[in-house]
């Protein structure tokens, strides 16, 4: 063997080496968006209006994470107000940021087949939910939620089950309440996702007629440098009469489309 090639050889060993060395441990991401309306399980939040998200995620290679996001909302608040038309109760419902914070530990099974099992905390911020008062099915207790959810993904298509651990949004005796949810990622030219998704809220609570189906298809376009914008179709077969906005009565639950630009940092 030539100096030549063995001068290339060790060169090729030492840079291996190197770029091995400089893979991180760690990552730490951020992200910041605005939505026309946030829809979460099919159900809008933000009374149809826009709101402003952000979150922060922190991942080991090991397969461990841990992150936090936040996005402005109007639904308890809007508990302030009674009969749909914008009439207050005299009672002030506070809780207008939800605040997810959520860990969990994803690892290989397979070959193309991942499992993620975590945590999730909702913390509806200073909310007073359980000042509504009212009969059994008006009434609601405190807001904040904690689910354990478990994910398997095998290529583009991810099934999901979250559980909670006590009372879910509010509605009292809920506990155990579940969500399935089977969505998919698939590039169908480059830059450009499209996200089919279907999913069944079960809520125990048999008093408040609670539980539904919802569907979403989202196409989202990478426009570089962290950049994307999305586009989604929302439905649901939520009762309208549990699921109305006590401010202006509009079904929290219609189809509607949903605007989306988000950047990642």
């Amino acid at each position: 063997m030539s100096k030549k090639l063995l001068s290339l050889v060790a060169l090729g060993l030492v840079s291996g080496a190197v770029l091995a060395q400089a893979a991180p441990e760690t990552t730490l991401t951020y992200n910041a968006g605005v939505v026309t309306d946030y829809r979460y399980r099919g159900i809008t939040q933000s009374r149809n209006e826009a709101a402003v998200q952000g979150g922060v995620d922190y991942a080991h290679k090991s397969g461990f994470y841990v992150g936090a996001w936040a996005s402005t909302i109007k639904w308890i608040a809007d508990y302030s107000y009674s009969g749909g038309a914008g009439a207050r109760t005299g009672t002030d419902i506070s809780g207008n940021l939800e605040l997810d914070i959520y860990g969990g530990y994803k690892f290989d099974l397979a070959k193309d087949l991942t499992m993620d099992v975590g945590f999730l905390r909702y913390q509806y911020q200073g909310n007073t939910l359980e000042m509504t008062g009212g009969t059994a099915r008006s009434a609601y207790g405190n807001a904040n939620t904690n689910e354990v959810y478990a994910a398997i993904t095998m290529g583009p298509v991810t099934a999901k089950y979250s559980y909670s651990l006590g009372d879910l949004f509010g509605y009292i005796d809920s506990k155990g309440s579940g969500y399935l949810d089977i969505s998919a990622n698939f590039e169908v030219i480059p830059s450009w996702t499209v996200t089919p998704h279907v999913g069944r809220q079960n809520v125990t609570a048999a008093s408040y007629n609670a539980s539904y189906n919802d569907m979403a298809l989202t196409v989202t376009k990478d426009l570089g440098k962290g950049l994307s914008a999305s586009l989604g179709y929302y439905g649901t077969s939520a009762e309208k009469s549990n699921y109305s906005s006590t401010f202006d009565g509009k079904y929290l639950g219609e189809r509607g489309a949903v605007l989306g630009v988000k950047y990642n940092f």
